[in-house]
Parts: structure tokens; C-alpha cells; sequence
């Protein structure tokens, strides 16, 4: 009984959250939270603007002031696998041919609310959504025939936050992450075979994982026009999927993995901030994710084969520019490391989380002295991964995607 409830709650805050599970993404974390972190191709560790802010970096709070706000993305992936080749005994060979997944439009909103207790302190409620690993064949790319086959990850975050300065010019900030998150998978059939629990493998409907983790933040300001900032969040501890128990590694596990950023932003006009920011995201702390396809291992067991996922190191650069006492404009560019090799494609045709280049504009207008409007596009170029069948190393694999982002939010500052 107390799993229904918890399942009807994490529905209601996923549908609340998050209509859909795809992002503009380094691996499957969204490349920033908000309209203006967006603009800046994800940059937010060392500055931002309205309350989302404290969400990348807790010890932001203090900068945030009174004030609340929202937005809403419109994200669209556009992904295809294409094989050839193949010579291995029928039932080891996937389909020949090209693959375009589906559901090509996603809305992704955010909430966010900071409220400053004094001049030292602040405190927040934040909600945001993360994810990406969302694909949906028509026709599977697994078997000569059938389909549908794809997954979708949906995950939701909430965060009461606590900033405070603490002198020196240094502000502390931590946050305790309750997660919710929601998976199905279909079309996994092919995949029976090899799994330790093939009733627990595909074709189970929505399964839903819960847990909680910490996120702290500090930033420094060693000088009126420098600003350093650090922030690490830690392994979100989740339940399992005990629906999926026979497809992830570790009996249904799908831990959220943890990861650091770093950065500065500098101001060499008082109209002029620029800012570079260094972020690791250790994806091979996470079986599921990070163990490579050795088939030879039963999918589910307790070393069973995963994604195959590097950690993955993102370097960004932002820039914001204050044309006029109401206006602020934006662009970004960002680089992430590759997410895994090409012999781990096979099972990477459900994630194709290729793009590792990102470019983003955007603008900010006060259009009164408490409302800000703010808009975002952020581009993923189109990137591929040239791997193989693990089950027959003649047949060749490509996984290829990019994206396209638009994002639009609103704050009220009182």
C-alpha cells in the first residue's frame, strides 16, 4: 500500500515537472536549468540571475534576493541509428537499415523561489527536471521485423536550500536533493536470453525509484570584479527498479551519479561578465550506466552489463552583456568529453547521447522594475558514434543525434 501511495505521488510530481524526459544534454544531464543558465550554455557555478541559480549552485541563494520564478523548454532531439554489414548466425545479427526515433518535441518546465532572511542569509524551494535517455522506435532496430523499442527516464528534483555568508567574502550554501523518478522500457524481447529475470526486462509499464542525496556549494569574491565558485552534489541514493530488475545491473538499480563544478566569472566592465566553468560527471560510479556490454553476464546481476559510460568532463564559457539598464544579452559554448566507445553501441542505441557540442544565445528584459523576461536557444551539433555488434564485430553500428532548445521563463522580484 505504501508503495501505490509513493507511486501516486511521484506521478503527480512527474507530470507536475516534467511532460517529457529528453534535454539538451551532456550524457543525460541538461546542459543548465533555467532561461538564463541556458543562454549561457549551462554556466552557473560562480553567477547568476533569479532563483533557479541556487539550484546549480546552492551558495547562490544570497545573490538571488526575494524573488520567484519559472519557465518552461521546448526540446526537440532529433536521433537515428543506421547498421550494415553482419555475418554472425541468426539471432545474433540486429536488423540492417536506418532508425529514426520518434517523439521529437518535449515541454520541460522549472519552479523556483528564494527568499532572503537577512542580508547574510537566504533561503530556497527549488524544482527542476533532468534527464534525456528517452528513445522510441517504430520499428526495432533489434529484430529483422517488429516494434516498437525505446525507454524513457524521467527524473524530478526538489531542493530546500540554505545559503549563508560567513565572511571574507565567502557564502556557504547546502542542499538536501529528494529525487523521484519514473522508467519503462519496450521491445527488449531480443535481450531475454541474457537476462537473469526475463519477466523483469521489458514491457512492465512505468516503475518508480525514489531517494535523496546532498548538493553544497560555496562561492568566493576575492575582488569587487571576480566571483570563484565550486559545487558538488553527491550520488542521489535510489530505490530500484524493481520492474526492471532483470535490465539494469544490480537487480533494478539506477542511482543518480554525483558530480563537481567549478568555475569564475570575471568582469572587466562594469557591463561585461565572462565566465569559464570546468564540470566532471562521474557516470562509472553507476553500474547500471557505467558497466561495459559483456553479454557473457547475465543483464540485472549484480556486475551485469550497463551502458558502457565514461565520466564525462564538460568545459563551458558564457558571456553576458548589458546593453542597456533593462537588457541583457547572452551566448555560450560548451564541450563535453565523449560518453563511452563504439564497443558498447549495441546497447546504446536506446541512449544515443552523442552531441558534445553545444552553442546558445540568449536575452534578458526587465519589463518593469519587479518582472524580468528571459529567453534561450541552445543547439547540440549533430555528432556521431561508429561502433559494432558485440554479438557479431562485422556488423556495423552508428548511433547519430542533435538538438535544438528554446526556453522561455519569467521572474518576479520583490
Amino acid at each position: 500500500m505504501r508503495r501505490d501511495r509513493l507511486a501516486v505521488l511521484g506521478g503527480f510530481l512527474l507530470a507536475a515537472a516534467l511532460p517529457g524526459s529528453a534535454f539538451a544534454t551532456n550524457g543525460y544531464f541538461t546542459v543548465g536549468l533555467d532561461a538564463e543558465s541556458k543562454g549561457e550554455a549551462g554556466v552557473g557555478v560562480s553567477s547568476g540571475d533569479g532563483p533557479e541559480a541556487a539550484a546549480l549552485n546552492p551558495a547562490l541563494g544570497v545573490k538571488a534576493g526575494n524573488s520567484v520564478g519559472g519557465g518552461l523548454g521546448f526540446f526537440s532531439p532529433n536521433r537515428d541509428v543506421t547498421t550494415s554489414g553482419g555475418s554472425a548466425p541468426p539471432g545474433y545479427d540486429i536488423a540492417n537499415g536506418k532508425f529514426i526515433s520518434g517523439d521529437d518535441l518535449f515541454l520541460i518546465p522549472y519552479l523556483g523561489a528564494n527568499y532572503q532572511l537577512d542580508g547574510e542569509t537566504a533561503v530556497s524551494l527549488l524544482l527542476y527536471a533532468n534527464g534525456g535517455m528517452n528513445t522510441h522506435y517504430g520499428v526495432s532496430p533489434y529484430t529483422k521485423s517488429g516494434g516498437p523499442v525505446g525507454v524513457d527516464l524521467e527524473q524530478v528534483f526538489i531542493t530546500p536550500n540554505l545559503a549563508r555568508k560567513v565572511g571574507y567574502g565567502i557564502t556557504l550554501g547546502a542542499a538536501p536533493v529528494f529525487a523521484v523518478q519514473r522508467f519503462a522500457a519496450q521491445g527488449l524481447q531480443p535481450f531475454a536470453r541474457q537476462s537473469s529475470d526475463p519477466l523483469s526486462l521489458t514491457n512492465n509499464s512505468y516503475d518508480y525509484s525514489y531517494g535523496i542525496g546532498v548538493k553544497l556549494g560555496a562561492t568566493w569574491d576575492p575582488a569587487e570584479k571576480l566571483t570563484l565558485g565550486v559545487a558538488y552534489q553527491t550520488t542521489t541514493w535510489m530505490t530500484n527498479f524493481d520492474n526492471y530488475r532483470g535490465l539494469f545491473a544490480g537487480g533494478g538499480n539506477f542511482d543518480v551519479p554525483p558530480q563537481i563544478t567549478a568555475g569564475l566569472t570575471v568582469r572587466p566592465l562594469a557591463t561585461l561578465d565572462l565566465s569559464l566553468e570546468y564540470q566532471r560527471i562521474f557516470y562509472g560510479s553507476v553500474k547500471s550506466i557505467a558497466n561495459a556490454g559483456n553479454y557473457q553476464t547475465p543483464l540485472g546481476s549484480a556486475e551485469g552489463p550497463g551502458f558502457g559510460w565514461n565520466d564525462v568532463n564538460v568545459f563551458r564559457i558564457g558571456v553576458q552583456w548589458k546593453v542597456q539598464e533593462n537588457l541583457v544579452l547572452r551566448t555560450g559554448f560548451s564541450h563535453a568529453t565523449n560518453f563511452t566507445t563504439g564497443g558498447n553501441a549495441l546497447f546504446n542505441i536506446l541512449a544515443p547521447a552523442t552531441p558534445q557540442n553545444h552553442f546558445s544565445v540568449g536575452a534578458g528584459y526587465d519589463i518593469s522594475p519587479n518582472w524580468n523576461i528571459s529567453v534561450a536557444y541552445v543547439h547540440a551539433f549533430s555528432s556521431t558514434l561508429n561502433g559494432w555488434n558485440q554479438n557479431d564485430p562485422t556488423q556495423t553500428i552508428k548511433l547519430r543525434m542533435d538538438q535544438n532548445e528554446g526556453t522561455i521563463g519569467a521572474t518576479y522580484r520583490f
